[in-house]
């Protein structure tokens, strides 16, 4: 492709581009995919093609066969998993990153990239009123976040063990506190990191789903007791199922004492901290050893770009560096090398899309735009509390509200398969996506309201769906 077949085709791309999110936004498609398994795959050659094909073929082709199978994230009334922004601001950054196609090998590679990278890690940093000793990098996703944190929690327990023998040097186990609502990730990287299962301690939560310090302390003391090593307790400050806040502060004077390592999981609730009227969330996260924010979510940047925070990047650049001579350069000992802040030695220039973002909105108008998700998050708290059979089974932290409709005689897995039912047949409809999940052993589904086009009217129609489709299914249980 010639820069002018390019110009052309980009034109075209960027109008469709345009023309999708208009209709989004008038609601004129179902916002779940109704494609069964294996449809795009019958529809697909089984081969690549030998001859290049005009582009034409292939945006016709994204039509007809790509866009069936595609779950609409940015739709008004996607209300399902959490908030996936990708404000058209942030897209054109997505653009300009991947048109510039460099890469972030070292700081000499492309500048710009580790300068803007590490003024952008900054700007958030001091949005969400973080001191300044902590410093950040951008990573993919906050499940690689968290498995940093947990790799580097593990070599500050071991004083750099696996510069030496790794896991294997006959030391104690070392253990990992966290809740049970804390996201699967946090396993996965506690499994990866070298932990083993049997080595993760997921501990009870009280009545609004935080996790219990009484029971983290006498874990901790049972562990020490049996001749464990604890290492890292990992809180979560907005959970998945229902966006429960863990106490921080409690959590950190516990870490300071006994000497572990406090990651905090905020990946999506982080955003939230932009306002200080929802800081109190997190009280206490200067103690904090490392954080995890994924601008990727409701702060509308697009995916993927994820803030990892820590409070002494010098370890983070011990237990992650390397320094092979082709990498080496005069100005090593002046700049900034991300390489050795993560796992990827290669790196996109994401920093452009969240300086595109804030640069494009401005911090006003993503904090006005947080406070009214969080106002028709209470909004539709409220139908749910004043009507009957509706429940509201969590407290509404921040933008996410978990119900069940619960009509007389119906307990049990009789609930649950209601549940699952209203919410299939909302989903199926293309109306809303909603997503189940389960709490306390009993299925309930959440509503996750923050996508940049949700309105107030659109909370109310979803409102309206959820009524309906619980009355029919109620009416055929």
């Amino acid at each position: 492709m010639t820069p002018d077949e390019f110009r052309r085709a980009g034109h075209e791309l960027v109008e469709w581009i345009a023309s999708y999110r208009e209709r989004l936004a008038a609601g004129s498609m179902p916002v779940q995919s109704r494609q069964r398994p294996g449809d795009l795959l019958a529809r697909l050659p089984a081969a690549a093609p030998e001859q290049g094909e005009d582009f034409s073929a292939i945006m016709r082709d994204l039509d007809e066969l790509i866009m069936p199978g595609i779950t609409h994230w940015q739709h008004p009334r996607f209300f399902g998993y959490f908030p996936s922004g990708a404000a058209l601001a942030s897209v054109l950054g997505d653009m300009m990153s991947t048109g510039l196609g460099v890469i972030g090998l070292n700081w000499q590679a492309s500048p710009a990239l580790t300068e803007l990278e590490q003024v952008m890690c900054d700007w958030l940093r001091d949005l969400l009123g973080l001191p300044a000793a902590f410093s950040g990098v951008i990573q993919d996703t906050a499940s690689v976040a968290t498995f940093l944190a947990l790799v580097s929690a593990r070599e500050r327990a071991t004083n750099h063990g696996a510069s030496r023998a790794g896991l294997q040097d006959g030391g104690a186990p070392l253990v990992i506190y966290t809740s049970t609502q804390a996201h699967s990730s946090v396993d996965k990287a506690a499994l990866l990191a070298g932990f083993g299962r049997q080595h993760v301690r997921a501990l009870p939560v009280d009545a609004e789903f935080r996790l219990q310090v009484p029971a983290l302390e006498a874990a901790i003391a049972a562990d020490r007791a049996a001749g464990l090593r604890p290492c890292a307790i990992v809180a979560t400050s907005g959970t998945t199922a229902t966006t429960a806040m863990d106490p921080i502060q409690a959590l950190a004077a516990i870490a300071q004492r006994a000497g572990l390592w406090l990651h905090v999981d905020a990946a999506m609730a982080g955003t939230a901290m932009l306002l200080p009227e929802c800081r109190r969330h997190w009280a206490g996260i200067e103690g904090a050893d490392s954080i995890v924010v994924n601008p990727h979510k409701w702060m509308t940047v697009a995916f993927d770009c994820t803030l990892y925070l820590v409070r002494d990047a010098e370890h983070l650049v011990r237990v992650m560096s390397t320094n092979p001579s082709y990498l080496q350069t005069p100005m090593d000992a002046q700049v900034r090398n991300y390489r050795d802040w993560g796992i990827a030695l290669g790196r996109r220039f994401r920093a452009l899309k969240i300086w595109v973002t804030l640069r494009e909105q401005g911090v006003a108008a993503i904090r006005q735009r947080l406070r009214r998700d969080l106002a028709n998050a209470q909004w539709l708290a409220a139908q749910v509390d004043a009507t009957a059979p509706w429940r509201r089974v969590a407290p509404v932290s921040l933008q996410t509200v978990c119900v069940r409709h619960e009509p007389p005689g119906l307990a049990g897995e009789a609930l649950d398969a209601h549940t699952r039912r209203w919410a299939q047949a909302i989903n199926e409809s293309g109306a809303a996506c909603l997503t189940p999940a389960m709490v306390d052993g009993r299925w309930m589904v959440r509503v996750s309201i923050g996508i940049e086009a949700t309105e107030a009217r659109h909370v109310a129609e979803l409102w309206q769906s959820m009524c309906a489709a619980a009355a029919t299914a109620a009416a055929g249980a």
